[in-house]
């Protein structure tokens, strides 16, 4: 099963009593400020849930699957997640 957005939203929104439309616009604003941070290369991080960071991936060689022929594989960046304390706790 997958938590979508729109749940998130109505969850909050039930939960608080707050409307919706503001609940979805703080969200989305929370998501556009994690993302906009990490472009940055800023790292982010939640206390006790977990860090995003930005790593930088190598470049390699790589192999087409159908023909088997070697192929480059350009460097990229790429987002990780580190869980915090209590949530490596909880989700075991």
């Amino acid at each position: 099963m997958t938590l979508t957005k729109k749940e998130l939203v109505l969850t909050v929104a039930k939960d608080t009593g707050i409307t919706q439309v503001d609940v979805k616009r703080v969200v989305q604003r929370t998501l556009d400020f994690l993302v906009a941070n990490l472009k940055e290369g800023k790292t982010v991080e939640f206390r006790n849930f977990g860090v995003f960071k930005v790593k930088q991936r190598a470049p390699r060689r790589g192999r087409n699957p159908k023909t088997g022929q070697e192929v480059p594989v350009p460097p990229k960046r790429v987002v990780v997640f580190k869980p915090g304390l209590i949530m490596r706790r909880e989700i075991k």
